[in-house]
């Protein structure tokens, strides 16, 4: 199936809208995906429908929301292939989802003198939490180092996964360098030395087929809003081995089964984790989106991705005084192409960009560390999705050019 992006786009009323005099161009989609008519209406359905609160009444608007409430939870364990719903916990996202692990799962399994190995490429959801892990149990936070191309340095990485390392934590897919990293190679590596594979999906759920079942990762996190559902509503997959062995973080009403005077006993999984009213609409939205995206087909939309990655590569490499960061390969890749202008600031880049119409990121992209590792203060970065075309792709190029040369004119 070839992805009709042109006829996806009319899915999506907020991609009709004109920023500046020009026909939007949304290219932000690593930050936050738009929502197609199909997962509005679903949340507007559930609420004219069966808005109530979920699992505790017996009366039919209960009865319902429930019913559509782990309805999704199964559309979703069917979309990453968990072995059941009981390994599918519903989190307000993925930072949500890694805090939770970084004090339930290393208050398991990391003592004082033990080692967290991460990599530089990851966001700040998959540092500060282990960082934080690290300083309460006075273990060490081990990086990763990347090739000159960003990817990760897999023999470092192989050399640094040793008997100290109790949790291996790496994004599946960076956020700034759009690099697709070997989970399953890395997950074989820290299972050999007894750690623990927890992944960032954030950036990879939406846009290729994930199987956390093939991965063997004992973990597993990823956010709704970045592919098409509503903001607030994340998964956090585990195999139900390690979440029989873990206790939750959150307490109060949903996850108890019993509470006495001074003591209080869990329900079974996956709601032991989910204390409080749960984001039933988010949830509900989720499983839309999926529904929406399964349609179009993982692999095609993955496929469309490294089509636009393999098409921008090489006009951007022509282009002097533009460098774009990441493999050249677009194999390697997503849709994530962060670069400079020569003696621009990111900023001045993106603001000039909005002029055109076309939406694009600037700042650090809540990876410091990656920046100056890289040793830069910042890039810009425009990120695909399934609902842009070539011809965004073009003025994507277009606005390139016309900053270039705004600059030029005004700098003379």
């Amino acid at each position: 199936m070839t992805v009709n992006e042109e006829k996806l786009k009319q899915d999506f009323p907020i991609l009709s809208q004109i920023v500046n005099d020009e026909p939007l161009v949304y290219l932000d989609n690593a930050a936050t995906t738009q929502k197609p008519r199909q997962v509005l209406d679903a949340v507007v359905q559930y609420y004219e429908t069966a808005n109530a609160n979920v699992h505790r009444g017996v009366h039919t608007l209960a009865a319902r929301a429930t019913e559509q409430y782990e309805g999704a939870r199964e559309t979703v364990r069917r979309f990453i292939h968990a072995e059941e719903t009981a390994e599918v916990l519903f989190t307000r996202g993925t930072t949500t989802s890694l805090n939770w692990l970084a004090q339930s799962l290393g208050d398991a399994v990391v003592e004082a003198g033990d080692e967290i190995l991460i990599s530089y490429m990851e966001h700040h959801s998959n540092i500060i939490p282990w960082q934080q892990l690290a300083k309460r149990k006075q273990a060490k936070l081990v990086y990763i180092e990347l090739t000159k191309d960003g990817q990760l340095d897999l023999a470092d990485a192989k050399a640094k996964i040793t008997e100290k390392t109790k949790i291996v934590a790496l994004t599946h897919v960076s956020n700034v360098l759009g690099v697709i990293n070997p989970i399953k190679e890395l997950t074989k590596w820290a299972h050999a030395k007894g750690a623990v594979m927890v992944v960032d999906g954030a950036q990879a759920v939406p846009h290729m087929p994930v199987d956390v079942q093939a991965l063997d990762a004992d973990f597993y996190a990823f956010s709704g809003h970045k592919m098409l559902a509503p903001t607030g509503i994340g998964v956090l997959y585990g195999k139900r081995v390690w979440l029989e062995r873990l206790a939750p973080v959150e307490f109060g009403g949903e996850m108890i089964d019993f509470v006495y005077e001074q003591d209080s006993t869990w329900k079974e999984l996956p709601w032991k984790f989910e204390a409080g009213t749960p984001n039933m609409s988010g949830a509900i939205g989720l499983a839309a989106a999926i529904d929406y995206l399964e349609a179009i087909g993982m692999e095609n939309i993955f496929a469309q991705e490294q089509a636009v990655a393999a098409y921008l590569l090489p006009k951007l490499a022509a282009i002097d005084g533009v460098t774009v960061y990441g493999p050249k390969d677009a194999s390697l890749r997503t849709g994530v192409i962060s670069f400079n202008i020569d003696e621009l600031h990111p900023h001045d880049v993106a603001t000039a960009f909005d002029m055109e119409g076309v939406a694009v990121r600037a700042g650090h992209h809540c990876a410091q560390p990656l920046m100056r590792y890289m040793d830069l203060a910042a890039t810009a970065r425009a990120s695909f999705y399934v609902y842009n075309t070539q011809a965004d792709a073009d003025k994507f190029i277009d606005a390139i050019q016309k900053t270039k040369e705004f600059f030029s004119y005004g700098l003379n």
